[in-house]
């Protein structure tokens, strides 16, 4: 595998897990009310902590995880938890009020705004929702493939370069919530959010269902686990 092949394929699956597209009405629904200037300091705080906590993982492998004794199964079915009070806050009739209550406290104070936005949103919304234990864990893989094929340095600044990438993409994608936003309008923007939080309960019941199962044996059905995986092909009998 050339580098550009490895920095490609890294690409693909490190923003195929974070999704930063799938996950703009999340954030558009958490800052409802803010003016364009606090979202984009926002989301450029989000990008840069996605890129740091992605980049330690990239050189350090899961030595944090190990250090504190979690495993990524743990790992998961505590975001899970943490996945699913959020979706239960967001069906709630206050939740739009309370982030638009923060954003209109002081219309000028974008990065006053944006620094307490992110200290409420940093968990669950950029990890686990955004940097969950199928990105860290994708990130180790890659290392150690860039490890075993030999790029050495030229490996290590590729890795950095695509979570670099990717956190860019979190970024723009982000920014363009206010085209969202305006195109929802208000009472767009509470049905999406009640929508949002119970499909976000469902994912996070579907993340410690896959945690479970995962740490133990026969306990989840893989079929609940794993509910669209593709089947394997019947064996054709012998005439």
């Amino acid at each position: 595998m050339s580098q550009t092949q490895f920095a490609v394929n890294f690409f693909v699956a490190l923003f195929a897990l974070i999704d930063p597209i799938g996950n703009v009405p999340m954030f558009a629904a958490a800052t409802v009310g803010a003016l364009a200037t606090g979202r984009r300091h926002l989301a450029f705080y989000i990008a840069l902590f996605v890129f740091a906590f992605m980049s330690f993982f990239w050189f350090t492998g899961i030595s944090l995880l190990q250090f504190f004794g979690i495993s990524l199964q743990a790992f998961r079915i505590a975001g899970g938890v943490i996945l699913f009070l959020l979706g239960l806050d967001m069906v709630r009739d206050d939740f739009i009020t309370k982030f638009t209550d923060a954003a209109e406290s002081d219309p000028t104070d974008h990065r006053g705004y944006a620094r307490r936005s992110f200290e409420r949103l940093v968990v669950p919304f950029a990890m686990p929702l955004l940097i969950g234990p199928g990105a860290i864990s994708t990130v180790v893989i890659y290392a150690g493939e860039a490890k075993s094929l030999g790029f050495g340095w030229a490996g290590l600044g590729i890795g950095v370069a695509v979570i670099a990438a990717v956190s860019l993409t979190v970024m723009i994608a982000f920014w363009l919530t206010p085209i969202i936003s305006r195109l929802l309008g208000r009472i767009g923007m509470t049905i999406v959010v009640r929508v949002l939080g119970l499909i976000l309960c469902a994912l996070a019941v579907q993340f410690i269902l896959i945690g479970v199962s995962d740490a133990t044996k026969g306990v989840i059905k893989a079929s609940a686990s794993a509910p669209y995986a593709t089947a394997p092909a019947p064996a054709k009998k012998s005439p």
